[in-house]
């Protein structure tokens, strides 16, 4: 494959791999905010605040679940968005969102100078590079972790600011659990998703609303086969300081949230471990 003119040789790695023994893997696509020089100088200047980054998120999991893996990609979704499907089909047809490697931000605002909008032979080249690279690595920890236990849970991190009127009327809950409609995992993980999360005193829930679990927990979630798959996108309101520049992490407004995160995990792990699943 000929690479595309702003495919120069990777600065950093495109995946973090933190490898444990536990059934719970968690996926975290959207917390990389490394863009390759070339790419970065098609960005405009709205496309370089790349505000559509799930802030903080490995943070705010960071030691909630002793042992378990994490597979992170450090590229950030401008480059190419690793919970999109890499055929470029739309996982919510007829709503706005953007695409697997988007023109526009989460506002509808086009984030590429003019004439630098990405050209297909960069979208497939990006596709190999970051795209590729992030889901066989995923693929890979849950196959492992499945030959440990027999079974493997991913729980996909993700987080979005609270008000985007171009995705979603009104304020989004603080908690969306996504599970595809009850197809991706064990209806018993489901439950205890909704038990924790709608339990949380001061908290808002939601169950397959308007984030039902993008192409990661559709792909990976075969309960048939012991690979069980959720989502879960936080309201950002729910632990940054602002959801605006400079979106600082604020720990004592996370640090109830990451005691129901950390109760969640847990219940999690112990549904597998105990043979439930």
């Amino acid at each position: 494959m000929t690479l595309s003119p702003d495919m120069a040789p990777a600065e950093i790695e495109p995946v973090e791999i933190r490898q444990g023994t536990s059934p719970v893997i968690l996926g975290l696509p959207h917390t990389g905010t490394h863009v390759p020089e070339a790419i970065a100088a098609r960005l405009n200047a709205r496309g370089l605040e790349l505000a559509d980054t799930d802030w903080h998120i490995h943070t705010l999991y960071d030691g909630l679940l002793d042992d378990a893996t994490s597979v992170r990609a450090t590229f950030h979704r401008y480059c190419v968005d690793a919970n999109r499907d890499p055929a470029g089909a739309s996982l919510y047809p007829g709503q706005n969102t953007t695409g697997l490697v988007p023109e526009t931000d989460f506002d509808g605002v086009q984030i590429w100078k003019d004439g630098e909008a990405p050209t297909p032979a960069d979208v497939e080249a990006r596709r190999a590079a970051f795209h590729a690279p992030y889901h066989a690595a995923l693929a890979d920890e849950i196959a492992r972790v499945k030959a440990i236990h027999g079974v493997a849970i991913l729980y996909d991190c993700h987080s979005i600011r609270s008000h985007i009127p171009f995705l979603f009327a009104g304020k989004l809950p603080d908690f969306n659990i996504g599970t595809n409609g009850g197809e991706t995992c064990h209806a018993l993980i489901q439950q205890a998703a909704v038990e924790v999360c709608g339990g949380a005193q001061g908290y808002s829930c939601v169950l397959n609303g308007r984030f039902k679990g993008g192409w990661t927990t559709r792909h990976y979630g075969r309960p048939s086969d012991n690979v069980h798959a959720i989502q879960m996108e936080l309201a950002q309101s729910t632990h940054l300081a602002s959801e605006s520049a400079p979106f600082a992490y604020d720990a004592a407004k996370a640090a109830p949230l990451r005691a129901h995160l950390k109760t969640l995990l847990t219940r999690l792990e112990r549904l597998a471990l105990d043979g439930k699943l």
